[in-house]
């Protein structure tokens, strides 16, 4: 029936406006910077419509109103600027201006190594936010089990180069001793693998296996099945490379020893 079809255009109207107001509302936080290209309405006056990027200089060229800075405001004091500028100076009473950035430039950060999708990502509540949590959601994570609870950002403060290291979990701890530091443009954010220790000899699965926090040598032997039949305790060695002599050293360590990344566990066969 008629009446059905129009219902049904009227209905998916309504639904493409209302993608389109939610796309531009989560934009709005979003801060102009130089290599941003964006896109201008006017209402009711399409003359007025202009593809811009900005400059280096944080400038457009607008008609009317010739070279405005843009850059360091969000898009909605942009639009507040463009339209005040066309109102003060009596080119339109009552101008509504629309700003829509079509290619994110200006501050970014990049997300490296192992999270779901490594990338480049735009700063600003807007965007997805511009605290580190926000960003590694954006990249979808880090990878389950593939990587570490420490994350390295680095960039640039006051000019100076900066470098942080983060103990994610602690962010989120009850206590609460990490911050969910604020990234700004031109940050790195670096996920390195997960540390591993490495186990042989006579235990049920040998193999690599990923060391989890405070890990003791009796968890991670349970976790590699224990010990075999043939397998002592007494004949227990730990192999660790000196971090800073690059030697390795072979330890005979206690059960509720903590391990280290990198460390290689070797279960000798008893003798009896």
């Amino acid at each position: 029936m008629k009446w059905m079809r129009d219902m049904a255009r009227w209905m998916l109207a309504t639904m493409l406006l209302a993608v389109g107001l939610g796309a531009h509302a989560a934009q709005n936080d979003y801060v102009l910077g130089p290599g941003d290209q964006i896109r201008i309405f006017v209402y009711q006056n399409q003359d007025l419509q202009l593809d811009a990027r900005i400059t280096e200089s944080g400038t457009i060229s607008f008609p009317l109103l010739g070279v405005v800075k843009l850059g360091g405001l969000t898009v909605s004091d942009a639009e507040k600027k463009i339209a005040n500028g066309l109102k003060e100076g009596n080119f339109l009473k009552q101008p509504q201006v629309s700003i829509l950035v079509m290619d994110m430039k200006a501050n970014m950060v990049s997300v490296l190594g192992q999270v779901t999708r490594p990338g480049r990502f735009a700063l600003g509540a807007g965007a997805g936010g511009n605290k580190l949590s926000e960003v590694l959601a954006q990249a979808g994570g880090i990878v389950n089990g593939g990587g570490s609870d420490l994350i390295v950002v680095t960039g640039t403060r006051d000019g100076k180069a900066f470098r942080k290291e983060i103990d994610f979990p602690r962010v989120f701890a009850a206590n609460g001793s990490e911050e969910d530091m604020v990234l700004a443009n031109g940050d790195s954010v670096y996920v390195d693998r997960a540390p591993m220790v490495y186990i042989y000899g006579e235990v049920q699965r040998p193999g690599a296996q990923l060391l989890t926090r405070d890990m003791t040598l009796l968890q991670a032997l349970a976790t590699g099945g224990g010990l075999t039949l043939r397998g002592t305790q007494r004949g227990i060695r730990v192999h660790r490379r000196d971090p800073v002599s690059g030697q390795v050293q072979v330890l005979t360590p206690d059960m509720n020893d903590k391990l280290q990344n990198g460390d290689v566990v070797y279960v000798k066969e008893s003798l009896f």
